[in-house]
């Protein structure tokens, strides 16, 4: 017994297109857009050609995934025809596990200082190197004036009107 019930199946020659419309049993929830193109393009024997998920919605109570899927046979023609925003979502898709498995591979970085007994020998360096410089006479520091423009203006104190006569 097959996972994938095929719904409809149609040619549409005015757009030049297949047309499948199936749906996945027991996989609600699970399925992913680049293993329902898998499992379509071995199902019917689609290799070479381009494989679009258009739809995948999952039923309510019930574990049955429906997938509605064009597949063209040159993908500028499927460019044409279709939004753009679905390949890039498509493209998104195969790029995330490549993503993921490059940061499996990746060592995890190691920090500078993180305990505590390697934090405390960097600390004295530190300080060392401070007290090593010769200290700066606080004469260059005052030597700046600070610009008169920038100080706030005073504010005039205004009398509250009198609602009159």
């Amino acid at each position: 017994m097959s996972m994938i019930e095929v719904t409809h199946d149609k040619k549409n020659s005015l757009l030049s297109r297949r047309e499948i419309t199936c749906t996945f049993k027991g996989l609600s929830g699970r399925l992913k857009k680049l293993e329902a193109i898998d499992m379509i393009t071995k199902q019917f024997n689609l290799e070479g050609k381009i494989v679009i998920p258009v739809l995948l919605k999952n039923q309510t109570g019930i574990p049955i995934v429906s997938g509605t899927f064009y597949v063209y046979d040159d993908e500028s023609l499927a460019k044409k025809h279709l939004k753009i925003a679905i390949f890039k979502r498509l493209e998104k898709a195969k790029a995330g596990p490549a993503k993921t498995e490059e940061v499996k591979e990746a060592p995890p970085e190691k920090k500078e200082n993180t305990s505590k007994e390697e934090g405390k020998p960097a600390d004295k360096e530190v300080k060392q190197k401070e007290e090593d410089k010769p200290k700066q006479a606080p004469a260059e520091k005052t030597e700046k004036k600070p610009k008169e423009d920038s100080k706030p203006a005073p504010k005039k104190e205004s009398k509250p009107k009198e609602e009159g006569k």
